[in-house]
């Protein structure tokens, strides 16, 4: 067996902890905003099938995957990959594959952060009734003009940058380990309290139907990428993300069953997220599949109508601002560790200058919405280019790469000690699936969405 490595920037005190990390990292706009609305965009209970096999064949075997690479390593994604590419005596270019990484969950930040500071704003003017009685011009005028606005998303992206950079400043145990042990159980709370609510609007089962009766005719190719595009988002893989939040798990710690319990609890959030929303959007007969207004459009003006609205609908948006900052935490984790490792900064000095870099890349965003809005590339804009090569290239690409060296290039030795199996049937099928269904899965979604096949 080789030698165990240690990581300069510490573990997690427990297993629950890493659970807790990495369902925060999972957790997050990808659940509460996208999963809705894309689940409406797709024909709602044939998506959720097509997403929950996603998760399965290729999520779960990627993510296991990628934590036991990050446990190897104990480095971060770019050293890691150098590392053990030289430990199986293979290419050291494989540092690139942590490269990608980094920078895909960089440029996700950059902009993740401008739609987390759109909650941030919307916390407040629910709060102060902004949305209460306001018709459905009034609540679109109300996005339209923070959209319009550059000044008020630059505000709010700074300050969601700062509330990211002061949690990872502070290291593992004392930053993102508190941090995360007050933000999930949180998290969970109002979600569940919000379940609730949805129970009394009177169109609970019709939302349930929604979601679990699939009707086949609505799937389309571009639901396959949809889906498969989310699961890697969802589960932050190929993203660096889980990598470097698995460098810090406990040796002992099952990375299997640890796997199970994350995947499990990012998609129940995604579900009940949806058996909270899709209620309320059926009781005010709205538009299930209104795109990504459904959230900052569509359910405001549902919660300007109901009984308690103002509470709720803060709470909300509450809900959405603390799944973000726990996901957004584990996105920059990745770079800060390199800048630690390789340039010899200290975590307080790497956290800042990993901020003002991905505050700036952010402004791209906040203009796309506004001044750049008529600056399109591929008849995208800046944001729309971000999000389309990160969730539909970098990602998929990353996740491919990944299972490739955890099925193909590391010894079948190394993978059995990191994930405490034998050569029984659970090993045997996990390395299946990760040498050949996995890949061959990501390859030909991936091609259908460049339009090769």
């Amino acid at each position: 067996m080789a030698e165990r490595r240690k990581s300069m920037h510490g573990e997690w005190s427990s297993r629950w902890v890493f659970i807790m990390a990495a369902t925060g990292s999972a957790v997050g706009l990808g659940n509460i905003w996208k999963f809705p609305y894309i689940t409406g965009e797709n024909g709602g209970g044939a998506f959720v099938l097509l997403y929950l096999l996603c998760i399965a064949i290729i999520g779960i075997p990627i993510m296991m995957a990628e934590i036991l690479i990050g446990r190897r390593g104990r480095q971060s994604p770019i050293n890691t990959m150098a590392t053990l590419a030289k430990e199986a005596s293979h290419s050291p270019h494989w540092k690139f594959l942590g490269w990608s990484g980094v920078v895909a969950g960089f440029l996700i930040l950059s902009y993740y952060s401008v739609i987390a500071g759109w909650a941030l704003s919307y916390v407040f003017r629910s709060a102060g009734g902004s949305f209460d009685g306001a018709s459905a011009d009034e609540v679109g005028a109300i996005f339209d003009g923070l959209l319009a606005s550059p000044e008020s998303l630059l505000a709010w992206h700074t300050i969601f940058i700062v509330m990211t950079m002061m949690v990872v400043a502070r290291g593992v145990r004392h930053g993102l380990e508190k941090a995360i042990r007050f933000l999930m159980p949180t998290l969970f709370m109002l979600l569940l309290i919000l379940v609730g609510y949805a129970l009394n609007t009177g169109a609970f089962s019709q939302g349930l139907e929604f979601l679990f009766s699939p009707d086949f005719s609505k799937l389309s190719q571009d639901s396959v990428l949809v889906a498969m595009g989310h699961a890697f988002f969802t589960l932050s893989l190929g993203m660096g993300a889980i990598m470097i939040y698995g460098s810090y798990v406990p040796h002992k710690a099952s990375i299997t069953g640890t796997t199970f319990y994350i995947a499990g609890a990012d998609t129940m959030v995604a579900l009940v997220a949806g058996m909270a929303i899709f209620p309320i959007v059926f009781a005010n007969g709205l538009e299930p599949g209104a795109g990504p207004g459904l959230i900052f459009v569509t359910l405001p003006i549902a919660f300007g109508q109901m009984p308690g609205g103002l509470f709720f609908g803060t709470l909300f948006f509450v809900l959405i601002v603390f799944a973000a900052w726990s996901s957004a935490i584990s996105l920059i984790e990745p770079a800060i560790t390199w800048l630690v490792e390789n340039k010899g900064m200290k975590r307080a000095t790497a956290s800042i200058g990993a901020g003002i870099v991905t505050w700036f890349v952010g402004v791209g965003t906040v203009l796309s919405f506004n001044l750049w809005s008529g600056y399109k590339l591929f008849d995208k804009t800046f944001f729309d280019l971000l999000d389309y090569l990160t969730a539909n290239i970098m990602l998929p690409l990353g996740g491919l790469m990944i299972a490739v060296f955890a099925g193909w290039i590391m010894t079948k030795q190394a993978t059995q000690e990191e994930l405490h199996m034998h050569d029984h049937f659970g090993y045997r099928m996990w390395r299946f699936l990760v040498r050949y269904v996995t890949p061959l899965g990501v390859t030909v979604v991936f091609l259908n969405a460049i339009g090769v096949i």
